[in-house]
């Protein structure tokens, strides 16, 4: 297996410093720092890496420069961190050793806005290596993730096999706004054999589950209702309510009805609006998300909300306006690549309890990736690798048990070595 200290050592870096989507300038520096010692073929970066048109969930160009800024002072990589700018943030690092197949892996790299609990009883916290980003923080695992694609990198450069190797370091998985952007690049064309991978997922250390299905569909989007202000008790008539016209819409979007064809969810969230209680309010904002078991179902959903947006904000004399901010779709893994991923995990050491396939439930954008490669005639599969996580996912005490990053290396390399071979 791949030696635990070192990954142990790069992972606690990872976490100390988490960035979210599209402002992952240090992280992605970071990344081509080791790449290059570990030494590839080829290496992208900026708009090599990402299509930057297809980019959902981008930040103002204030807080991105903020971010760029900080990670100024904390890597020498100017060369880096100037093609990176604006949000270009994400590598692909290419192996190519002649004729053969082209195994790619996909990992995320962004972090969550969670404040990282400081109890003395969370190893971060204990071990000295909590996040040093106030208010941010790797508490779904891609600090791991990061740590899995270098590995599998490093352990792959060293090795004998025909064919190419790539690594998809992406960007802004959290607002599932980079998976379309890193899918819709060229790198995709030639890929035969795509691995995803998700460490923690309430499994125990040692278990690796060959194919995750059943990540639910999902978009994700801003809501903003304008109407006319007016004094609320001197003459009413003469506004339109942008929060009567939100809270129809609430009730409505709330009342869609769910679809025989499978499971469906919505929410709202974020609800702001800026009023004095004798004024009718003119703007209020908005956060919603819609789910299905099926992309169809997650379409449904999110026609429904519009409908209901546009009918209310009608009714009260508003206008309304929309924007995705993130998005994914529904794309189940391939029996073939399952059985693969399988058979190797029975293989290994460190591997006490190998599983063909269980449920994912939640969203996740790698699935954009899985259904490229699926269009151009190759196979994808998404694996789960436990690692006892003490915690729930997007929890301020999330972390993992760092056993689990060699046992992910060994099975993720050595699936790749076998599709290579």
């Amino acid at each position: 297996m791949a030696d635990k200290t070192d990954l142990v050592e790069l992972r606690r870096e990872f976490h100390q410093n988490p960035e979210p989507g599209w402002r992952e300038f240090w992280t992605t520096a970071k990344i081509v720092d080791e790449i290059e010692r570990i030494g590839v073929d080829e290496l992208h970066i900026g708009s090599e890496a990402v299509n930057t048109t297809e980019r959902l969930g981008v930040p103002d160009d204030q807080e991105l420069s903020d971010w760029l800024e900080q990670a100024r002072k904390q890597i020498e990589r100017p060369d880096v961190l100037d093609k990176i700018a604006g949000g270009k943030t994400g590598a692909v690092a290419v192996i190519e050793n002649g004729e053969g197949p082209c195994v790619a892996l996909r990992v995320d790299i962004d972090a969550l806005p969670i404040t990282e609990s400081s109890a003395t009883d969370h190893t971060p916290t204990a071990e000295g290596f909590r996040s040093t980003n106030e208010g941010f923080m790797h508490a779904c695992g891609h600090d791991a993730h990061i740590t899995l694609g270098l590995g599998v990198l490093e352990t792959l450069s060293a090795r004998e096999f025909n064919g190419t190797f790539k690594v998809f370091f992406q960007p802004s998985e959290e607002l599932l706004g980079g998976g379309k952007a890193m899918a819709s690049t060229s790198h995709l064309n030639d890929v035969d054999y795509l691995l995803g991978v998700h460490v923690g997922l309430e499994k125990e250390t040692g278990e690796v589950i060959a194919g995750m299905d059943g990540a639910l569909a999902l978009s994700r989007f801003d809501i903003s209702i304008e109407g006319e202000s007016a004094h609320a008790g001197a003459a009413p008539e003469d506004g339109q309510n942008a929060i009567q016209a939100f809270v129809t819409a609430a009730s409505d979007i709330y009342a869609i009805p769910r679809h025989q064809d499978g499971d469906t969810r919505v929410n709202l969230g974020e609800i702001h609006t800026e009023n004095a209680a004798n004024v009718i309010a003119d703007l209020v904002t908005a956060k919603a998300e819609v789910r299905g078991e099926s992309t169809q179902l997650m379409e449904y959903m999110k026609e429904s909300v519009y409908d209901r947006l546009e009918h209310a904000a009608a009714m009260h004399g508003c206008d309304v306006d929309v924007t995705v901010i993130g998005e994914s779709i529904r794309q189940d893994c391939d029996r073939e690549m399952v059985d693969s991923v399988y058979e190797t995990a029975e293989r290994i050491d460190g591997v006490t309890s190998p599983v063909r396939r269980d449920t994912l439930g939640a969203s996740e954008d790698a699935t954009y990736l899985m259904k490229t490669v699926a269009e151009n005639g190759g196979k994808a599969t998404y694996v789960g690798l436990g690692a006892s996580n003490p915690s729930g996912h997007h929890t301020p005490t999330f972390d993992i048990d760092e056993d689990c990053l060699p046992i992910g290396v060994s099975v993720l390399s050595q699936t790749a070595l076998d599709l290579l071979a």
